[in-house]
Order: C-alpha cells, then sequence, then structure tokens
C-alpha cells in the first residue's frame, strides 16, 4: 500500500515529480505467479504513470527544459539536442498517452493518476506553444520538429475530445501556426514523409488548409514501399528493424483514417493498410520470448517498448486475428514490460529514462538519439485506452505463441498473406 500511496499522492498534487517518482517502486510479481488482468492493468498504468510524469507535469510546471537531463550518445556535443529534445520528449509521450487519457473519469486510484496526467497535459500543451512561457518548445528550427510535431498530431487524432477540444481558442490558433511552420523544412527520404503527411492531416481536422503536395507524396509513396506480408521498408530498401511498428503502420492507418473520413482516398485503402498492420502484429506477437525477452535488433532498440505499438494499436482497435486472443496479448506483453523494467534499471535517481535498453547503455544510443527520443517507450502502453471491463483486462491470463511453442504446446503455423 505504501508504493501505491506515493503514486496517489502524486495523482492528487499533494507530491511532485522528481526523485519520489523513482521511489515509486513498481509492484513486482513473484516468479511463477500468474496476475489476474486487474493486477496487470494496475502494473500497466503505474508504470506509465512513472515513465510519462516528469515529462507532463514538468511541462505543465514550466519546468521542462530546466529540469530534464540531456543525455546524448558519447562524443556528441548536447547543444544540437537541447533546439530539439524537449519536442521530442512531450510528442512521444502525447502519442503514448493520449488513448488511456482519452478513458473517461472515475474515483479509481488509476482514475486519479488519469485525470491528474490530463489535467496536467493540458496546461503544459498551453506552455509548450507560449512564447512567453520558459517551456515554449521549438518547432520552427531544425528538421527534427517535422517528426515530433506529428507525434503531438498522432495524440491529438486519438484523443481529440481528452486533449484537443479543452484547449482555448489562443493555444488551438497557437498550434496550428507551429504546425504550419513546419512546412519551411523537409526531411528524410523515408518513414519522415508520413510525419510530414500526419501534420498536414491534423491541420485538415482542425478546418486548416493542407499542403496537398506532403499529403499526395505520403500517401504515393509509403504505399509505393509496401513489401508484402505485412512489411513495409523505410524508404526505397528494406531494412531489418521496428520502424514498421515504432512509425510506420500506426502512423499510417492513423493517417489514412483522416484522408477517408474527409474523402481524400477509398475506404478500401484505409482497410488495406489495417489488414497490413494487423499481419504485422502477428510477427510482434511471436517475438516475445518465453521470458519476455526480445531482439534487440535494428536501429533505436533505445526506444524500447515502443517495438510494440503496431501489436498494441491492434489490441486497441479490438481487431487481432482469431487465433491471438487478447489474453496472450496481454500477458506477452505484461511479461516484457516486466523483464523491460522490473529487472532493468531505466531511470536515473530523478526518475528520467536513461540511453540504453535495459539499463544504462549509451554506447548503443544512435547518433540523433537523445533523452527526449527515448519517450517512444510510452507507445506501447496503447491497449490502456481499452476501459478495465474490456474482454483485453478480464480474460485469465494466457500464454503467447513463444511460450507455447517452447513448451511442446500446440500452437498455430504461420504463412505468408498476399494482401
Amino acid at each position: 500500500m505504501k508504493n501505491y500511496t506515493y503514486a496517489v499522492l502524486i495523482g492528487l498534487g499533494l507530491l511532485t515529480a522528481g526523485p519520489v517518482l523513482h521511489a515509486q517502486q513498481l509492484r513486482k510479481a513473484k516468479p511463477g505467479v500468474t496476475t489476474t488482468g486487474g493486477q496487470d492493468r494496475e502494473y500497466w498504468s503505474n508504470l506509465l504513470y512513472k515513465i510519462a510524469s516528469p515529462v507532463i507535469l514538468n511541462l505543465a510546471n514550466g519546468t521542462l527544459k530546466q529540469n530534464m537531463p540531456v543525455e546524448v550518445p558519447p562524443g556528441q556535443k548536447t547543444d544540437f539536442f537541447k533546439k530539439v529534445t524537449y519536442l521530442e520528449a512531450v510528442g512521444r509521450t502525447m502519442a503514448g498517452v493520449a488513448p488511456w487519457l482519452a478513458l473517461p473519469d472515475d474515483e479509481t486510484k488509476e482514475g486519479l493518476l488519469r485525470k491528474k496526467l490530463r489535467t496536467a497535459l493540458l496546461k503544459g500543451i498551453a506552455n509548450a506553444v507560449d512564447p512567453a512561457n520558459p517551456d515554449y518548445l521549438n518547432f520552427r528550427t531544425e528538421s527534427q520538429p517535422i517528426v515530433d510535431a506529428a507525434y503531438m498530431a498522432q495524440a491529438f487524432l486519438r484523443a481529440p475530445k481528452a486533449l484537443w477540444e479543452p484547449l482555448d481558442a489562443v493555444t488551438k490558433a497557437r498550434i496550428a501556426e507551429e504546425f504550419k511552420t513546419l512546412r519551411t523544412r523537409t526531411g528524410a527520404y523515408n518513414n519522415w514523409l508520413l510525419f510530414a503527411g500526419i501534420n498536414e492531416a491534423f491541420l485538415m481536422t482542425i478546418g486548416e488548409q493542407p499542403d496537398p503536395a506532403r499529403l499526395e507524396f505520403a500517401k504515393r509513396k509509403i504505399q509505393e514501399w509496401y513489401q508484402g506480408d505485412g512489411w513495409y521498408s523505410d524508404g526505397p530498401s528494406l531494412s531489418i528493424d521496428y520502424y514498421n511498428s515504432y512509425v510506420i503502420h500506426p502512423m499510417l492507418v492513423d493517417f489514412f483514417k483522416v484522408l477517408s473520413v474527409k474523402k481524400r482516398i477509398k475506404e478500401e485503402m484505409y482497410e488495406t493498410a489495417v489488414k497490413r498492420m494487423v499481419r504485422y502484429s502477428e510477427f510482434s506477437e511471436r517475438i516475445i520470448g518465453p521470458d519476455g525477452t526480445y531482439p534487440p535488433m535494428g536501429r533505436s532498440v533505445t526506444y524500447r517498448t515502443a517495438a510494440f505499438q503496431a501489436l498494441g494499436q491492434v489490441a486497441l482497435m479490438e481487431k487481432l486475428p482469431s487465433e491471438i486472443s487478447p489474453a496472450q496479448v496481454r500477458s506477452g506483453l505484461t511479461a516484457v514490460m516486466r523483464r523491460m523494467f522490473d529487472q532493468c534499471d531505466n531511470f536515473d535517481k530523478a526518475g528520467w529514462l536513461v540511453l540504453g535498453f535495459c539499463g544504462s547503455q549509451p554506447g548503443i544510443a544512435d547518433g540523433y538519439t537523445s533523452t527526449g527520443s527515448l519517450y517512444m517507450a510510452t507507445l506501447g502502453f496503447l491497449p490502456l485506452g481499452l476501459p478495465a471491463d474490456n474482454v483485453f483486462w478480464t480474460m485469465p491470463a494466457a500464454e503467447w505463441t513463444a511460450k507455447k511453442a517452447w513448451t511442446g504446446q500446440p500452437f498455430k503455423k504461420d504463412y505468408h498473406v498476399e494482401y
């Protein structure tokens, strides 16, 4: 109870972010003990709060730039990263917490934490676009803000009633203006096209005139880069990493949803994108090892649980294949989180994420990675947007595919698909 008391006191505003969050220890499951869906949800929500609250509460207080460390890869200087890392932390955190914060208020312990974060985030968003605020974020220089504005846009698309509609008119106008300034720059010829596209799609949803070239270029090129069997290449050539989950599938589906609603594409194109993400999610579920580990392969492995964003989004949309039960996805992802966050020291003394995969491993960070980048990890928590009485949380625990396979149980064979 003592551990949860910390969380509730923070949720009620009686304690602040910082060292207290580090002291808040997550309840660890005993080896061999099967947890219920309710216990899993409590663990997920406490962990997401632990990760996200330093970013959100500091932004609300105007102290994000003051308190957030800027850790960079060995040999890199912090000067450039200080121009972009804060928007990275905010945009990525917003995209991860949005479905959870979209749930209605309730008086549960989780509900108090959720309401606290949502209220603080709304205040923080206003600070982020207020030129007079210490935490005014940089949308206007460098190319990197194209990326992290896109995650902010994705958050607004995922939770418009919770995160967009309550904002005051001045803040909304400022956000629109900041997004339009992104058009002065371009980025890489790969998944970055989606960032530019979804920024324009968001502007379209709030009544602004989008740039049709950015919409069309993103739509056409990502489609051209589809390789089959649920995999897109990231640009003209295929790279084996987690970018299909970090960016491509979830953002393409959200992008196409807007274009479909606005009659810019046929609904069949959106449905095909969803089917491809569902297929990719089958691979994601299969890479979860019996012990909750997964391969640290490819670029950006410091994004940790973001490797499972696509699987989580399919679960959130309640479109899991019939052969994959919600319970086995919940159980598998819980095993990943417990392996990643119970057995690896991923936070510094003040509760900020550190560069690494399992603990502090700055040497594996890519040259574009800094502290703010790491908040991609929140994207692995999308199923928290399903209410507590959803079957995802109420079904008894179930073994996932690799666990079945490695214990001699029957499991579904896997075959190539054509769409």
